[in-house]
């Protein structure tokens, strides 16, 4: 196996470990799900720059880079949902997951017709609104987290208080809906746009 399928492997493997720092209601585990999630967006840049770079693209390679990218996003909306807190509601993530099965179906159905159907720019700028609200969102966890381990206040306590720090908190609050409200509109459009722009692979042939 060579060094880029390594990276998508060590992907892979890290996302069963993020999962359970993410949903573990500690400052310490939460940063460490920060740092797994950032790793893990670093190596799927080294990897493919190595494969491209030194030739080593593999079947084996373009199976495992966008698995483990979905993986771990997917896992990450999922687990959002579970902690309540966040107030991310479940039809958000559906839509997100269901568009990701919906074009990686499609690419399925190019494949079988000898198409290959490759990303364009509104899935990259899509996935770029999806890593920022994931990070976005471990950043209000770690910033909750630590109110209540070194101060022991929640953040409804300082929105009850008022002031600017309600203020604050009230914003730390709601900024990981909307913060997943957009990545979700964004799922939404730009895979209706995908499904447009290649509808002719989806016409029944005889």
């Amino acid at each position: 196996m060579n060094l880029p399928n390594r990276l998508s492997m060590a992907r892979l493997f890290s996302v069963p470990v993020f999962m359970a720092f993410t949903y573990v209601e500690n400052v310490y585990a939460r940063v460490g799900a920060l740092l797994i999630f950032v790793a893990a967006g670093i190596t799927d840049l080294v990897d493919g720059y190595i494969a491209r770079k030194r030739n080593l693209v593999t079947s084996l390679g373009i199976f495992l880079d966008p698995l483990a990218d979905k993986l771990i996003i997917t896992a990450a909306f999922i687990l959002f949902v579970e902690i309540r807190d966040l107030h991310i509601p479940a039809w958000m993530v559906v839509a997100i997951v269901g568009r990701e099965f919906l074009i990686t179906g499609l690419r399925g159905v190019a494949a079988t017709q000898g198409t290959l159907v490759s990303a364009d720019e509104g899935g990259k700028f899509k996935t770029s609104v999806q890593n920022t609200a994931i990070i976005t969102i471990l950043v209000s966890l770690i910033i909750t987290a630590a109110l209540d381990t070194y101060w022991g206040i929640t953040i409804d306590g300082l929105i009850l208080r008022g002031g600017w720090r309600g203020d604050v908190a009230l914003v730390v609050d709601w900024v990981p809906y909307w913060m997943v409200f957009a990545a979700t509109a964004f799922s939404i459009v730009t895979g209706v746009s995908y499904l447009w722009r290649h509808r002719a692979l989806l016409r029944e042939r005889p």
